[in-house]
């Protein structure tokens, strides 16, 4: 093991903080809960002891060698250490409101667990230096974050689990069949080393179907269209920290392998660019769809972060198009990444704090719960305007890059002369999006704080006098301040995150950019114009009904049936594939069936037929004379011998001649010559004679060779 040590930390210490932590909770619970917290802060505090040096340009790297195989290499630079100190912001944030959170419900032993297990998972990916890390940890945190799905254990979180590990292990595979061809096209999988190696590979086309294996792995998880499904069903039946983690960090562990494959193997890639924008614009509007059609609290909120991811996705796409110069797609996509998981961190808590005191998520039921809960309402207000895009706030800052960048490609397609139309209508698809952002958060709002409470909401103000702790207004304060800030002074905070990014994304941003400049407040100004319209003409409209008591219901128009899970997904695993797969097993054991009834016993009986052919063969070639097989010289040899041979009988023989065999002396079974013939003519017939005597004259030629060689 080489390298700073210390990188080991971040994601061991908190698997060993969950252990701990399990332990003390079996002994005491209030003990457990201050560990834990405690935890979360000294895994904050060491992230930010490693962000400080990063400021001043330093980078860190940790090679484990040997360990699963591959190796596990960390690395730490700009982006890596930016976002595992929000990761371990947020953890500390969401462990300080679940000690008040969680404090009803069964089975906390078990949330602290997996929750601690899942933060270092988590902040291991994004220390990743090679994609190989990034999956043996990518993995791990697939199966922790599956426990706080199910923590209720009810049918409803049971199936949403379900569906979560099906898109977990099904992407995680898929992306394992990528990383081993990418690793076979390119040598490597290390960041530092993949744009390089994949600059020379020649096969395109397998290069494509490695990355698209990847995007498909990292973009399940990242909620990325058509693999969301598992976004709008887990968060409403997760705790409400955990849905604060699963929206805000563990969707950007998936867009995290997203950059890692865009920005070093397909840097600069128009095609690979144009596929990430479609795929991005289509997520960015069905989010904001199903956000809009949505009654649910943590739904539309889950769906509000499919639509978040899509806008980041819009800004990987861009990089590929505008090549050298996308500067600011760099930082409109680092920047949106940030900025959506303070805003999720902060909704969700709140959305927890009305399910912790009304058990209660559908708007009709929570309507106008906040309506005297300034804190409350300032701290979701803070995050609604934020994620909106409202200038001032630090949502405006990154989708104004965003939006930019899409213009700026449109005016260079112009300059050269090319059609534009395709990217005009991004540009529109682009701010309609944004307006319906503003739309279902402007429904949110006015619901909650803003409309005269409901039945439930009424009868839970009579008894929550203390409706959050302070240790709970920390937690969801201290990062809603963090948005007007970053909005207020762009310059110091938003620029400084997206210089730090920079070398990971292999791109420069802008030298300089005016961001409340009338052009750039266009884009905003266009996106809340098309949000008010929505909300008023057809929210208040269509998607609300006045009742008998004069107040209004907001109905469920979206169809029951229009869900992709279950009307392609789960029909295709539960019903197309197995019939397709039991028809094949059919016709395969079917022929084998018949090979084993039918074809054996022919085969059987020819081969029986052919052996005992062959033995009669055999049988016949015993039983007649032997062929000569001698050859023309043994021939000649043997006449030679045999007439010295009757010479030496005649004279010197005489007395003791050689023993010749006649018919009458061979044994039954013996090959008959058909004449008498004497030892040495018997021998020099046969092919061993002539056999000997080609070894004599090979043997003879060898000696000549080597004799010439010592002459």
């Amino acid at each position: 093991m080489s390298g700073n040590m210390l990188l080991l930390f971040p994601a061991l210490w908190p698997m060993a903080g969950a252990i701990i932590s399990y332990l003390l909770g079996r002994e005491d619970k209030e003990r457990r809960n201050i560990f834990v917290f405690l935890v979360t802060l000294v895994e904050f505090a060491v992230c930010l002891g490693l962000f400080i040096p990063v400021l001043r340009g330093k980078t860190f790297s940790l090679l484990a060698e040997g360990v699963c195989g591959m190796g596990l290499y960390l690395r730490l630079d700009g982006f890596s250490a930016l976002y595992g100190l929000i990761a371990a912001f947020m953890w500390m944030m969401t462990m300080l409101f679940s000690r008040e959170y969680m404090d009803a419900y069964h089975n906390r032993n078990r949330y602290y667990l997996f929750n601690l297990m899942t933060c270092g998972a988590t902040i291991g990916v994004f220390l990743s230096g090679d994609l190989f890390t990034a999956f043996v940890f990518f993995e791990l945190l697939s199966f922790t974050s599956y426990v706080m799905v199910i923590h209720e254990e009810d049918r409803a979180a049971l199936k949403a689990g379900e569906t979560y590990i099906a898109v977990a292990v099904i992407g995680g595979m898929v992306m394992l069949m990528g990383l081993f061809l990418l690793y076979h096209l390119c040598g490597t999988l290390r960041m530092d080393e993949l744009l390089g190696a994949s600059r020379a590979v020649e096969n395109r086309t397998l290069l494509y179907t490695a990355g698209a294996l990847i995007l498909f792995g990292f973009g399940a998880k990242a909620g990325m269209f058509p693999l969301h499904i598992w976004l709008p069903k887990a968060h409403p039946v997760a705790p409400a920290p955990a849905s604060a983690l699963l929206s805000g960090i563990l969707t950007k562990v998936g867009v995290y392998g997203i950059l890692c494959v865009s920005c070093n193997v397909f840097l600069h890639d128009p095609a690979w660019g144009n596929v990430t924008l479609a795929i991005g614009l289509v997520t960015m509007l069905l989010g904001a769809v199903l956000a809009v059609f949505s009654v649910n609290l943590k739904r539309t909120l889950a769906c509000s972060s499919m639509s978040q991811i899509g806008f980041i996705l819009v800004g990987v796409g861009m990089q590929g198009l505008l090549g050298e110069e996308n500067g600011l797609a760099v930082w409109g996509t680092v920047l949106h990444m940030v900025n959506h998981s303070l805003f999720k961190l902060v909704l969700f808590m709140c959305a927890g704090v009305i399910v912790m005191n009304c058990h209660k998520l559908n708007l009709n039921d929570i309507r106008g719960y906040g309506k005297d809960k300034r804190f409350l309402k300032l701290a979701f207000l803070s995050g609604s305007l934020g994620i909106m895009g409202v200038p001032l706030f630090s949502g405006y800052i990154s989708k104004t890059l965003l939006h930019e960048s899409i213009v700026e490609y449109i005016e260079v397609l112009k300059e050269a002369g090319q059609s534009a139309l395709l990217y005009q209508a991004a540009e529109w698809i682009f701010l309609f999006s944004g307006g319906l952002t503003v739309a279902y958060m402007t429904k949110l709002f006015v619901c909650i704080f803003v409309e005269e409470p409901g039945k439930v909401s009424r009868a839970q103000r009579l008894t929550d006098r203390r409706y959050l702790s302070d240790a709970g207004k920390i937690a969801i304060g201290a990062p809603a301040v963090l948005f007007p800030l970053f909005g207020l002074l762009p310059q110091v905070f938003m620029n400084g995150m997206g210089r730090l990014s920079e070398s990971f994304m292999n791109g420069k941003g802008p030298a300089h950019i005016a961001y409340f400049s009338l052009v750039n407040l266009r884009g905003a100004v266009i996106s809340i114009g098309i949000g008010a319209l929505v909300y008023f003409l057809f929210i208040r409209k269509v998607l609300m009904k006045k009742q008998e008591d004069g107040t209004m219901e907001y109905l469920n128009l979206w169809p029951s049936w229009l869900d992709l899970e279950n009307l392609i997904y789960r029909p295709v695993v539960q019903v197309f594939l197995p019939r397709v797969f039991g028809l094949i097993s059919e016709k395969v054991f079917g022929a084998a069936d018949w090979v084993i009834q039918t074809a054996v016993p022919f085969v059987v009986d020819k081969t029986a037929l052919l052996i005992d052919k062959l033995f009669a063969a055999v049988e016949w070639c015993l039983t007649v004379p032997a062929p000569f097989v001698g050859t023309v010289i043994a021939r000649a040899l043997s006449s030679v011998t045999d007439f010295f041979t009757g010479g030496l009988l005649r004279t010197v023989l005489k007395k003791r001649p050689i023993p010749q065999r006649k018919e009458e002396d061979y044994e039954p079974g013996d090959t008959l010559p058909g004449k008498e013939w004497d030892t040495a003519e018997d021998i020099m017939d046969t092919m061993s004679f002539g056999l000997v005597l080609f070894g004599i004259g090979l043997v003879l030629v060898l000696v000549y060779v080597i004799m010439r060689g010592l002459g």
